[in-house]
């Protein structure tokens, strides 16, 4: 892990205010002080080598002396619709993608959703999402959305050159996944899992239907095994 810490910022310039959350992190965990040397990122994909120049009250005020392009994001885009999750398992599911690369992730009720969603839980997952993505050094982190209704979470999905909906009750896969190229979207149920409704809406949008095996996996499981697998396939766990 990277010895410089490294922090989100809403926009850079010569001189880059830390704010929020992210300077109580820097100044009051970290004890970060002037001539401390950070890493800022911007979610533009660069990184940016700045040195805390002074403090403020409520701000550390960073000097940029560096960019360059990161280089842990993956070369194909990979989207990730997970079913909403009971207790903390959303925010699982949320760090464990972010640390496996994907570029977006959207979280949907379905049918058999038990879990609920609320402005405050959202804001959660993208905090989340931006802590795995520092943590693995990423220079961006997947945007969540939410989608109240199913249909909506697959129509979000329209151009990926690879749809694959998880189902636990295909009897084959659709489609071989050691053969993946091109942009992938796929699709994880909630604790509850899928109507054949459900998995019929997917497939007239061109979603193929995808076996993980012949156990049934809990949500969270299938969720970090179904990304792990296709990022393989992808070659970006090699």
């Amino acid at each position: 892990m990277s010895s410089v810490r490294r922090f989100f910022v809403e926009k850079i310039g010569r001189e880059t205010a830390l704010t929020g959350e992210e300077y109580s992190h820097a100044k009051n965990v970290l004890r970060l002080g002037v001539g401390d040397e950070v890493v800022l990122l911007d979610g533009s994909g660069k990184e940016y080598d700045a040195v805390v120049a002074r403090a403020e009250k409520g701000a550390l005020l960073c000097n940029v002396v560096g960019e360059r392009p990161g280089d842990k994001e993956c070369a194909t885009p990979v989207r990730l619709l997970a079913g909403a999750l009971k207790g903390d398992k959303t925010e699982l599911v949320v760090q464990k993608a972010t640390e496996l690369g994907v570029s977006e992730i959207g979280i949907f009720l379905s049918r058999y959703s038990s879990a609920y969603m609320n402005e405050n839980k959202l804001e959660r997952l993208n905090k989340v999402a931006r802590e795995a993505a520092k943590q693995c050094l990423r220079s961006r982190a997947p945007q969540i959305s939410f989608y109240g209704d199913f249909k909506s979470a697959l129509e979000s999905c329209e151009g990926y050159e690879n749809k694959l909906f998880a189902c636990e009750f295909a009897k084959a896969s659709d489609a071989d996944l050691s053969s993946l190229a091109g942009a992938c979207a796929l699709v994880v149920g909630s604790e509850g899992g899928f109507s054949e409704e459900e998995f019929e809406q997917a497939r007239s949008l061109g979603f193929a239907g995808v076996t993980l095996g012949k156990r049934i996996l809990r949500a969270e499981t299938a969720a970090i095994a179904f990304t792990s697998v296709v990022m393989f396939a992808l070659g970006e766990l090699r």
